[in-house]
């Protein structure tokens, strides 16, 4: 397989994980309960919007469809959002399961964006590496701005009381049901 069909690959990839952000980031945006995490949900879509239209110049300018290919990775970093969303958090601890999804989100495009760059750099198509290197430059700055968005909302997260953060993990379940055991074998029999 020829480096420029490897590229094709990836923009297609791309191009699927973009057109699948385009409908999760406004769930993300609906669900999320701060108010700055929920509006930059709701600006990175207007982004995304954007470098889908980005990614169909780039297919134009390689003579290709941009369609054919299913973003297997984007879809299950997209479930992990979606689970995230039905978690039974409150406040800040839900808030701050969004922000680990979308920062997974944002990371994987970075990657994407990365490998076509380089790609396409090594092939000479500087009019694509032009318009993916918009894409990435919007991907890095949406990660940044969700690092900072993040901070209070982890702040606030960890200064909730256990109890409002809602139920533990299997393991933690399993670990403070077993250690309640292990206490009732140790304590001394009361019903004697």
């Amino acid at each position: 397989m020829a480096l420029q069909d490897v590229l094709i690959d990836e923009l297609r990839d791309m191009y699927s994980a973009e057109n699948q952000l385009v409908k999760a980031l406004p769930k993300l945006a609906k669900g999320a309960k701060d108010k700055a995490l929920k509006q930059l949900f709701t600006e990175h879509l207007d982004e995304t919007k954007g470098q889908v239209l980005r990614l169909r110049q780039v297919f134009e300018h390689l003579g290709k469809k941009p369609t054919g290919q299913h973003c297997n990775g984007m879809e299950g970093v997209i479930e992990e959002g979606a689970d995230a969303l039905e978690k039974d958090e409150e406040g800040a601890s839900f808030d701050s399961g969004l922000v680990g999804a979308a920062l997974r989100t944002e990371h994987y495009e970075i990657a994407g964006y990365s490998a076509s760059i380089a790609m396409a750099k090594t092939l000479g198509l500087s009019d694509v590496v032009g318009l993916l290197q918009e894409n990435l430059a919007e991907e890095v700055a949406a990660a940044k701005k969700i690092t900072a968005a993040a901070q209070p909302i982890l702040k606030a997260s960890a200064a909730q009381p256990e109890e409002a953060k809602g139920p533990k993990s299997g393991k933690e379940k399993y670990s403070a049901m077993k250690s309640r055991e292990d206490e009732e074998k140790a304590a001394p029999d009361l019903k004697r």
